[in-house]
C-alpha cells in the first residue's frame, strides 16, 4: 500500500532521474522507428511517435517527453506539448486505425504549452480535435500515465479504452500549482493543493477514471527501472490481451460510456 501524501508523490515524479519515455522504450518494445511532423508546420520534440513491436505485434506509440537535465527539457520544451505535436499524434493514430495497430500512449507532462505561438497556430483546437477523434477510432487505445499528467495537454491524449497510472503518477484537470494560483492567488500554496485536489492514483480508481495501478518499487520507479518497465509491460501484455477478444464497434461503445461517467455529482435536496 503506497503511504506516501500527494504532495510527496509530486516530489517523486519530479525526482531528475524518475525514468521517461526514453529509458522504457527500448525496455518495452523493439525495432521502434520514430515518425516525425504533423504535416502541417513541423516537428514538435514534445511527443515522440512511431511504430514498434510489442511481443511481436506491431503498434503505434505516442508519448510526451520529459528529460533528465536541463538540456533534454529544452529540447522537448519541458514536455509542454504544441499544436503540431497534438496533430502529430493524431496523424500516428489515424496511422494505425488504417493497419489495424493498437495504439499505446504514455502521458507525462504539466500541461500543453501555453504561449502565444502556440495559441496562434490553434492550441485549443488541436487538444479539442483529438479528444474528439480519439474516441472514435477503430482500434484499441490504452494510455499509461508515467508521471505528471497535467490538464487538457493530458486529457488529449487520455481518451482510450483503459487508462493505467504508475503508483506514484499524478492527474489532474490542472496542475496543484496552478490550482494554488486560481484559488488562493498564491502559487506558493501548491503543497497544499497537491493534498486536496484528489489526484492520486488511488483517488482516480475510485472515481472510475482511472482502470488500473502500476507499481513501482519502494521510493519511486527511479529506483528501479528495470522493475517498473517489467510491471508495465506485464499491464500492456494483459490489456491488449483483452481489447483484442472486443469487437470494435463494442469496444467503441464502452469507451463512449467511460467518458460519459467522469464526472458525476449530486446536487444538496436532490
Amino acid at each position: 500500500m503506497n503511504r506516501y501524501t500527494p504532495y510527496e508523490r509530486l516530489e517523486i515524479i519530479r525526482n531528475k532521474n524518475r525514468p521517461t519515455i526514453s529509458d522504457y522504450l527500448p525496455m518495452i518494445f523493439e525495432n521502434f522507428i520514430e515518425m516525425h511532423g504533423d504535416r502541417l508546420f513541423g516537428d514538435d520534440l514534445a511527443i515522440l511517435g512511431g511504430i514498434a513491436t510489442f511481443e511481436d505485434m506491431p503498434v503505434t506509440i505516442i508519448a510526451q517527453v520529459k528529460g533528465h537535465n536541463l538540456e533534454e527539457n529544452k529540447r522537448s520544451n519541458f514536455s509542454m506539448p504544441h499544436p503540431e505535436g497534438y496533430r502529430k499524434a493524431l496523424r500516428l493514430a489515424h496511422q494505425a486505425e488504417k493497419f489495424h495497430r493498437p495504439v499505446i500512449c504514455f502521458i507525462d507532462t504539466p500541461g500543453a504549452f501555453c504561449g502565444i505561438d502556440a495559441e496562434k497556430r490553434g492550441q485549443g483546437e488541436a487538444i479539442a480535435r483529438n479528444l474528439m477523434e480519439f474516441s472514435l477510432l477503430r482500434t484499441p487505445v490504452i494510455s499509461i500515465v508515467l508521471g505528471e499528467g497535467g490538464s487538457g495537454g493530458a486529457l488529449a491524449l487520455g481518451v482510450c479504452d483503459n487508462l493505467a497510472m504508475l503508483e506514484n503518477a499524478l492527474y489532474s484537470v490542472i496542475s496543484p500549482r496552478g490550482c494554488a494560483s486560481i484559488l488562493w492567488k498564491d502559487a506558493s500554496r501548491e503543497k497544499e493543493a497537491t493534498n486536496i485536489m484528489k489526484i492520486t492514483a488511488e483517488d482516480l480508481l475510485s472515481l472510475g477514471v482511472c482502470d488500473g495501478i502500476i507499481a513501482e518499487p519502494p521510493g519511486g520507479a527511479h529506483i528501479s527501472p528495470q522493475l517498473t518497465a517489467e510491471n508495465i509491460t506485464n499491464y500492456i501484455h494483459d490489456t491488449l490481451k483483452n481489447l483484442h477478444e472486443i469487437d470494435i464497434d463494442s469496444l467503441l461503445k464502452t469507451r463512449y460510456d467511460k467518458f460519459r461517467k467522469i464526472g458525476e455529482f449530486l446536487e444538496p435536496g436532490r
